[in-house]
């Protein structure tokens, strides 16, 4: 459990980050979905203020990145700040992006898997994949097994004693309660069949399908590199009203307004992700408890913990980029 019992809904990122300020001091920060006023934004303010060595911040938009630096250095001048391009919708883009990063940071220490997209209507990658799961899901899979040489970097180079290693290497998937809408389609994972229940693509139930997978995923990470020293936790931010629902018609946004009985800010939003990312309570290797909500470990759908469903997981996704990740061999 978290090392703060009394972290909840409330709770800022701002709160979070001057607890944990000497756990993000030195430390390699990539930072995955940055754009103004959004979650990313929070999270990635609540950090520079704690001296991290380096920061990373990953988006699309170089021009919104942009913005987000000159609210950073406004405030933290010297502070090392480096924006990359990154459409997680196309593997192309994702294999580019991922070689920036590698050569200018030989060493991450956290890697906080942010972005997402919400769409009402079909949409497809640019390799065919249904629009959610393929950037949701198979985006930051791809990504983030390309720069695991640079996660396990940090932990074998932490000597005794020191911040890194033991665990402090993290990998935060943002998620959702949303999950709850559906398991992985194993299927009918990209919505072409149809069936009586859902004759039609319903986006909700692919968004739901996309945010299942990031919990899984942080379950095969857990399996696979907890022995390295990596931990990975999937993250409920909350019911936060962020960009993520700009491209949702009128109907859409009026359903997402209902599900949330507590509606967060931007900078309580941000807090469980900075709790998953610098708590050293969470050092320890997680077996089931590495689903979060309101910055505590939470209970997830049975599936989304489900290790056999977990391993065909890997295994589809693997075939969707078209490359096997060993990384027990790492």
């Amino acid at each position: 459990m978290a090392s703060h019992a009394e972290f909840g809904e409330t709770t800022t990122a701002t709160e979070v980050a001057n607890i944990f300020g000497e756990e993000i001091n030195g430390k390699t920060i990539l930072l995955v979905g940055v754009s103004p006023l959004s979650l990313g934004e929070h999270i990635a303010l609540s950090i520079s203020h704690h001296k991290p060595s380096h920061l990373l911040l990953a988006s699309r938009t170089l021009s919104k990145i942009s913005s987000v630096i000159d609210k950073i250095h406004t405030q933290h001048p010297s502070l090392q700040v480096t924006p990359i391009q990154i459409d997680l919708s196309s593997q192309s883009s994702i294999r580019s992006a991922a070689k920036e990063i590698l050569s200018l940071a030989p060493k991450i220490d956290i890697l906080i898997n942010n972005a997402a997209v919400n769409v009402p209507n079909y949409e497809e990658t640019h390799e065919g994949i249904e629009m959610h799961f393929g950037t949701n899901h198979i985006g930051l899979f791809l990504l983030t097994n390309l720069l695991l040489p640079s996660l396990i970097a940090s932990t074998t180079s932490a000597a005794p004693g020191s911040k890194r290693g033991h665990g402090k290497t993290r990998i935060v998937n943002l998620t959702s309660a949303g999950h709850r809408l559906s398991p992985v389609r194993f299927s009918d994972w990209n919505f072409k069949k149809g069936t009586e229940e859902i004759p039609t693509y319903n986006g909700f139930l692919a968004y739901g399908q996309s945010k299942t997978a990031n919990v899984l995923f942080s379950g095969s990470l857990n399996r696979a590199l907890g022995e390295r020293g990596v931990r990975s936790y999937a993250v409920h931010p909350g019911s936060i009203w962020t960009g993520l629902a700009r491209n949702l018609d009128e109907e859409g946004q009026e359903l997402i307004k209902k599900t949330g009985k507590f509606w967060k800010s931007g900078d309580q939003g941000a807090a469980g992700a900075l709790v998953a990312a610098f708590d050293p309570a969470l050092n320890d290797i997680p077996e089931k408890g590495y689903y979060m909500a309101d910055c505590q470990v939470a209970e997830p759908a049975p599936y989304a913990i489900d290790e056999g469903m977990a391993k065909r997981l890997w295994a589809l996704s693997e075939e969707l980029v078209g490359e096997k990740f060993h990384l027990k061999s790492l």
